[in-house]
């Protein structure tokens, strides 16, 4: 007897602590008060750029609503419903998601039963507080009295700097804080899609995370993407403004070779061009008018020809034709490889005509100027 209760003690503590195996799947229970039947509600996945696609749709009836489904990880996604402005961003994950919309403020309703959703709530409401701050304070320095100290106005700029330092911040440092969070790969995911991104810094915080994360479908892929815009972004760093202009060889007209540092000037002009450039060519007679006043003060002009489009049935005759129309006086090189030219991707060129202008040193020090705009950097340059 005794050794049977024993074992009945041992199942109820086994049985007890076995682990909970984890949904395959999501129920979405929505709650709708004072939404009348018939209208529709969408459930959409936020994709990387930020836009919205919607996944499911669903009816209203008696006030309620629900979405079925699976996903392969937690993922951001948004409720929207007819009649009820705004959405409400939420992380969708398998398991049953509790929501009580709100119709007066669907941002604000309410939602349990995703754990990942603690995360992006917690991420949110900091976010509101800091920005609130952030705001409260440059409030009070645009209001500032006149007869205020300077030491007040003071104390208000480093508190407002300081804030908008932390606002700034707050991304990398949650996710380094949450390293097993899926929300902080919906995170990297947002920041990343940012016309000012630090991918270097996104890279670093990924690296962070814990393993299991980063194996995911989600992790693997934005480690992809991550990987694609860095080298995106070294590609554009290397010829940002301040640095120096990367050296390049390419062929003459003649089928000579020469390099950037070989016709380096006190001013250098790099410009990138084609015959088939419409921009370019009525550009052209302002260079040569700039060209001839400062060649003798130290201005050269090398000329890379983007010519080589598969329109082209003589890509090298049409460059040359060019630069004899239009007077073009100075070193010319180009691959006729269109832009798939070494030296049009060596500095990322896109589009063109494109400029970009050197000092002495060869440092890049402006770009893409024009008209009278080129003529004050050149002359600028030169009275150095």
């Amino acid at each position: 007897m005794k050794n049977v209760l024993i074992f009945t003690i041992i199942g109820l503590l086994f049985l007890g602590c076995k682990t909970e195996e984890k949904r395959t799947d999501y129920i979405i229970n929505g709650n709708a008060p004072g939404i009348y039947n018939g209208v529709r509600s969408y459930l959409k996945m936020v994709e990387k750029n930020g836009r919205e696609r919607v996944i499911d749709t669903a009816i209203v009836i008696d006030e309620k609503f629900s979405f079925t489904g699976k996903v392969l990880y937690p993922t951001l996604s948004s409720i929207s419903v007819n009649s009820v402005n705004g959405k409400l961003n939420f992380m969708l994950e398998n398991s049953v998601i509790d929501i009580a919309i709100d119709k007066s403020n669907i941002a604000q309703s309410k939602i349990s039963g995703s754990s990942s959703q603690n995360d992006f709530e917690r991420y949110q409401n900091e976010f509101t507080t800091i920005r609130k701050e952030a705001m409260d304070l440059k409030s009070q320095l645009r209001n500032i009295r006149a007869n205020q100290t300077a030491t007040k106005r003071d104390s208000l700029t480093k508190l407002s700097t300081a804030a908008e330092k932390k606002l700034q911040e707050l991304p990398i440092s949650f996710i380094e804080n949450n390293t097993n969070s899926y929300y902080s790969l919906a995170l990297i995911d947002i920041e990343a899609s940012k016309n000012n991104a630090n991918i270097d810094k996104l890279l670093a915080a990924y690296n962070t995370l814990d393993s299991e994360l980063k194996s995911s479908p989600k992790g693997v892929s934005l480690k992809i993407n991550l990987d694609n815009l860095l080298i995106a972004y070294q590609k554009k760093a290397r010829v940002d403004i301040g640095k120096i202009a990367p050296d390049f060889t390419a062929p003459t007209p003649e089928g000579n070779t020469v390099s950037l540092n070989d016709i380096k000037g006190k001013v250098t002009i790099i410009d990138f061009w084609a015959a088939w450039c419409g921009p370019c060519r009525r550009e052209n007679p302002n260079v040569v008018r700039i060209y001839d006043k400062y060649h003798d003060q130290g201005l050269e002009i090398i000329g890379v020809s983007l010519d080589g489009n598969r329109t082209q049935k003589d890509p090298k005759q049409t460059w040359l034709d060019a630069i004899e129309k239009d007077k073009l006086t100075w070193t010319h090189v180009s691959n006729l490889q269109y832009f798939q030219d070494p030296v049009a991707q060596l500095y990322n060129i896109n589009a063109i005509p494109a400029v970009f202008i050197l000092d002495a040193e060869g440092k890049i020090v402006a770009k893409n100027l024009r008209g009278n705009a080129l003529e004050a950097k050149v002359k600028e340059l030169l009275q150095q």
